[in-house]
């Protein structure tokens, strides 16, 4: 038995055990296993300079500031799950990995070069994200060298994709506009719907409610969780390059709109349940409204996107002049 297949899928092949492997692949795994230890004391051991942090790892202080509950840290609570989605988008693709010609590119030991002078500059400059982008760029430009622009090119989105596991502080600049766009939306369209409402500042008045829309609701959270998860989505969905970058776009809009249907929820709730329960327990639990309203736009802009609307014009217009 060479291996375990399921609908000619390979789980498992003898050929991977130890045993089999030739010496060739033996020295393959030992460099891969050095340079694995290189980028871990590279960036673990001498990866954050910033004064008065205990860890000089850039590893420690970046998980640090997912649950950091200071600023709006906590905003970036879904990197934790970011470097699986990159693993599991390369898993899906290797099959093309395995046939994607291999040589090495010169190229790339400009990019390891370039990657290298950026983790310098960040621990010179104390920005620990400097660097942690540096390491995002040894990913890709290692497997660059090593194995050229085929297999690179595969690993562009896989290795893009973990700029959402680093804390972006100067995102944190959004907050007030956004507060300013929801609380005025969400004005307008309560008005619409013919509730009574006073918007002053950040706040909807009303006979039936006083809802401050503060800087934790602006939004923002669900604008980097609804950006990471809209790049996934256009990346397996979309068919052009354009049209993935078209929808992961559309995805700020999109995350606006779901943070203004929230505060639709809550104000609906405490017009006919009571001040206390719409921003109360209904507060509390009116996030799954925002993603539940911003997910279904972002499938329906994403169908919308793969409509071949020329085939369909000519289907209407052949299905026109057979009944006229």
């Amino acid at each position: 038995m060479d291996g375990l297949k399921t609908n000619s899928t390979v789980i498992w092949s003898d050929r991977w055990r130890l045993g089999s492997l030739t010496t060739n692949e033996l020295m393959t795994i030992g460099f891969v296993s050095v340079i694995i230890g290189f980028l871990f004391v590279l960036f673990h051991l001498l990866g954050n300079t910033v004064e008065n942090i205990d860890s000089k790892s850039a590893f420690t202080w970046m998980v640090a500031r997912w649950g950091d509950k200071q600023s709006f840290g906590a905003d970036y609570s879904h990197g934790y799950l970011i470097p699986f989605v990159s693993l599991a988008v390369i898993w899906y693709k290797r099959e093309d990995f395995f046939a994607a010609p291999k040589q090495v590119c010169q190229i790339g030991l400009f990019v390891i070069v370039a990657a290298l002078a950026m983790h310098w500059m960040g621990a010179k400059m104390q920005q620990t994200r400097l660097s942690l982008m540096s390491l995002i760029l040894l990913i890709w430009g290692i497997p660059l060298y090593f194995f050229g622009w085929k297999v690179a090119k595969l690993l562009i989105f896989p290795c893009a994709y973990l700029i959402f596991c680093v804390p972006l502080n100067f995102l944190d600049a959004l907050s007030g506009p956004l507060q300013h766009i929801a609380t005025t939306m969400g004005h307008s369209a309560l008005q619409g719907m013919g509730i009574e409402c006073q918007r002053v500042g950040t706040m909807l008045r009303s006979p039936y409610f006083d809802l401050n829309v503060e800087a934790a609701c602006s939004g923002l959270r669900s604008l980097l969780a609804m950006t990471a998860l809209t790049a996934v989505y256009a990346y397996f969905t979309q068919k052009t390059f354009v049209k993935k970058w078209v929808l992961f776009i559309a995805s700020i809009p999109i995350a606006v709109a779901g943070n203004v249907g929230r505060i639709i929820s809550i104000a609906l709730v405490s017009v006919t349940s009571g001040q206390k329960f719409g921003t109360g327990l209904h507060h509390d639990w009116s996030g799954y409204v925002l993603f539940a309203v911003a997910i279904s736009l972002m499938v329906g802009f994403g169908k919308l996107l793969n409509v071949n609307y020329r085939e369909l014009f000519t289907s209407w217009k052949k299905a026109y002049l057979s009944h006229s």
